[in-house]
């Protein structure tokens, strides 16, 4: 079965086939197909998901011992939307701590590299999340949750992170609103982000190292936080798990896509013809597409990281339907319903679920879904290429042609640009999240290109 021995908080199961009614908190067809870019003409969707399920995804599949906590965290969690003063207060800070709204930057010099020789193609925009405060997109949901942990009146944090982002995030908030943090991260994630895990300590949380990589480390958290279930609050920082977890990320996410909405009609009087962002649990992808999701002339790509040779973190393309980590989604499975392992160059995308309501997006045929390996996100050469034909990666392109660093995670979905614009009409509107800055993946890209001395 499709299990993780190891994880004692969320019980799993494999292999899973629905043979329940399908409970329906949208109006979209539950249709099973794969993915596809026809688009669906009934799109629908309700902004809180009550029952937490999306078609057959999602749900609860937890120990009796979190079934309380997690229905508390509902409760709280629906209040505080109808919550004015809740909504002020988290308006206030994302404004003034966050530093939002980001820009919705036209890449006028990325634009014309992808002209074709007749000079037509699409005008490329990119919504800068890595201009936030902590150089991702991942403060909006963290600001939002640690304001609702001090008014469930809770003193801790715990969570768990990969790139370090998320991290980084969860420590700075808890350093303003003077609650302790504490953070795991997998030893495997924490050699690719050292500094990540200076700016954790420096901001005063306790990191705690988990043998492996991000899977490993949120079922340390999970563990922690049953330990803690009275004073800790668990600040889940990625759209998978029971309800209302993924709901509760999403929602506070969706300012991204809201301020898209907004930029674009300002910008050209109009909205984006195509959404792309990449994918590792969905999150951010979530993030930029949910305002858009009953736009039927909008096109939603997520781009899942392809890895190299076998393994790779592809739930949406290549997985199967299983629950894991407490929800039914789609993961990555072997014959036997083992977990398979995982593998990305972007540690953000290196994870063997996804979110459950991508995972209905994905099955209705409302999002597109595609990966790009480890070589087509940074270009790697062969040995003797020289220096100066590095700029052909995607990392690269971006700096060199727009100043602008995108973490390893983005760079993937503005790889997916060399396959999608010679598709586009002339003029399409495509805008890219970049989710966060790739400051700290330089080491990361510049070793894996080879450089001729001579």
């Amino acid at each position: 079965m499709a299990c993780n021995y190891n994880i004692l908080s969320f019980p799993c199961i494999g292999k899973v086939v629905p043979i329940e009614p399908l409970t329906l908190n949208t109006n979209l067809n539950y249709i099973s197909k794969p993915c596809t870019k026809t688009l669906i003409s009934t799109v629908s969707v309700e902004k809180i998901p009550i029952a937490g399920k999306f078609g057959s995804f999602g749900g609860k599949f937890v120990a009796e011992v979190l079934i309380s906590p997690l229905a508390e965290l509902e409760s709280e969690f629906n209040s505080v939307l109808l919550d004015h003063e809740f909504k002020m207060e988290v308006a206030t800070a994302l404004r003034d701590y966050v530093g939002r709204e980001t820009p919705l930057y036209h890449a006028q010099k990325l634009t014309d590299y992808y002209k074709n020789i007749n000079g037509e193609g699409p005008e490329i925009y990119i919504k800068r999340e890595d201009l936030s405060h902590g150089g991702s997109y991942k403060m909006n949901n963290v600001i939002a949750q640690a304001i609702l942990a001090k008014r469930m009146g809770r003193k801790r944090v715990i969570t768990a992170t990969s790139s370090g982002h998320h991290g980084v995030a969860a420590a700075a908030v808890c350093a303003k609103f003077s609650l302790d943090c504490t953070v795991f991260i997998g030893t495997k994630d924490m050699l690719r982000k050292p500094s990540n895990v200076q700016l954790m300590e420096l901001l005063g949380a306790q990191v705690k190292p988990v043998d492996g990589s991000f899977q490993a480390a949120a079922s340390e958290s999970t563990r922690e936080w049953i330990n803690n279930l009275d004073t800790g609050y668990y600040l889940a920082g990625t759209a998978v798990g029971p309800h209302p977890i993924p709901t509760m990320v999403r929602e506070f996410n969706s300012v991204i896509g809201k301020e898209t909405r907004k930029q674009a009609m300002e910008k050209w009087g109009g909205i984006p013809d195509v959404l792309v962002a990449c994918v590792g649990t969905g999150c951010n992808a979530l993030g930029l597409i949910h305002e858009f999701i009953g736009d039927k002339s909008v096109r939603m790509i997520g781009v899942e990281g392809g890895g190299g040779g076998d393994l790779h973190s592809a739930s949406l393309v290549r997985g199967e339907v299983g629950v894991y980590h407490g929800a039914m989604c789609y993961l990555l499975q072997d014959g036997e319903g083992q977990i398979t392992k995982t593998h990305s160059v972007a540690s953000g995308l290196e994870f063997p679920g996804v979110s459950p309501e991508l995972s209905f997006l994905k099955e209705s045929g409302r999002i597109e879904c595609y990966t790009v390996t480890d070589q087509e996100a940074l270009d790697v050469l062969e040995p003797n290429y020289c220096i100066h034909l590095i700029n052909n990666a995607a990392y690269k392109r971006l700096c060199r042609l727009e100043g602008i660093v995108p973490a390893l995670e983005a760079s993937h979905a503005l790889a997916y640009l060399e396959k999608l614009c010679p598709m586009l009409p002339d003029g399409a509107k495509v805008v890219v999240n970049c989710s966060g800055t790739g400051y700290n993946d330089a080491p990361t890209v510049l070793n894996s290109i080879p450089v001729n001395e001579n």
